[in-house]
């Protein structure tokens, strides 16, 4: 016989991950994401007879606990708890709760880590590489070996970095980026992130030209059908794929991702003195919460900048 408990909160799941696909617009990925972590709650919760829906805010810090004693890493547990809240304030907002549990919940304390990035230095280096081989009189490549094999894809992927960087997007938007999506004559494109959310994304003149080249000189090359759309296409015409990309750019730089790249970008803007509220409108992010992981950054530059200008922070001449 099937467990009332749990056919209560599969019921309700259901009916959240519908929300989220219908009117949030979320991609399958992220409602599979979704319903995998609220499933793991439900669990939890039935093993103490508890329900989802009924749900208090020590059940739920109980539930953290008992992550972190299972070394669930930090950011996959502040990734679980953002899904908690977003569940409740749907029940909240559908008058199914009264109260907010996860309100007074803390993310771990390592939920505000600056995410991995590379040194501008590195990121010049590997520009600079990637340009050497666009503009080499000729690719020279060993058999087997996953590298630009003709000028066309190697001044596409001088494109596809300068585009990474210069516009913070992610590899999941480059997939999904169209010829008509860039608008070069005003150094910016159109980008499509989470739950199909556009967003105008500046590129610098760097990105510009080397987008330029591609699209006159390589594009060309590589478009094989005439009705294809996406802007970056591998030697069969085809779209490129994510796996693709995050190869091309471990290639360009060993130490690089696409997420780094995306992650450089925003830390050299606060590096350079951006706000973050700028740093959130390029990146994307819907709420400026996830934006503040790069606060730290800004607060080192803030005391660089006091050191090097308050009269009483310079040290006295011994």
């Amino acid at each position: 016989m099937d467990n009332p408990a749990k056919s209560g909160d599969a019921l309700l799941l259901r009916e959240y991950i519908g929300y989220l696909r219908v009117e949030r617009g979320l991609r399958p990925l992220s409602c599979e994401a979704y319903a995998r972590d609220m499933g793991q709650l439900s669990e939890f919760l039935q093993k103490r007879g508890g329900l989802l829906i009924s749900v208090s805010p020590k059940d739920l810090s109980s539930y953290i606990e008992d992550l972190r004693r299972r070394s669930i890493e930090s950011r996959s547990i502040s990734r679980k708890l953002s899904c908690m809240r977003g569940f409740y304030r749907w029940l909240l907002m559908d008058k199914r709760i009264t109260a907010d549990p996860t309100l007074h919940i803390e993310s771990p304390s390592n939920w505000k880590v600056l995410p991995k990035s590379l040194s501008e230095a590195e990121v010049g280096r590997m520009l600079t590489t990637a340009e050497s081989a666009a503009t080499a009189p000729q690719q020279f490549v060993a058999e087997g070996e996953a590298k630009p094999t003709s000028r066309a894809e190697a001044v596409r992927d001088v494109a596809l970095l300068e585009l990474l960087y210069a516009g913070g997007v992610r590899v999941s938007e480059l997939v999904g980026m169209k010829v008509e999506d860039l608008m070069l004559s005003s150094g910016s494109s159109m980008v499509r992130g989470k739950g199909d959310k556009e967003r105008i994304v500046p590129l610098g003149r760097r990105a510009v030209l080397a987008l330029e080249r591609y699209l006159l000189h390589a594009r060309p090359r590589l478009a094989l059908r005439a009705n294809e759309t996406a802007l970056f296409l591998n030697t069969q015409g085809l779209p490129l794929t994510r796996q693709f990309i995050w190869r091309r750019v471990k290639q360009a730089s060993p130490g690089a991702s696409p997420h780094k790249l995306r992650h450089s970008c925003a830390t050299h803007m606060v590096e350079h003195g951006a706000d973050l509220r700028t740093v959130q409108t390029v990146l994307g992010h819907a709420d400026i919460a996830t934006t503040q992981v790069y606060t730290h950054v800004a607060l080192t530059r803030l005391k660089a900048v006091y050191r090097e200008h308050h009269p009483r922070a310079k040290r006295s001449a011994s």
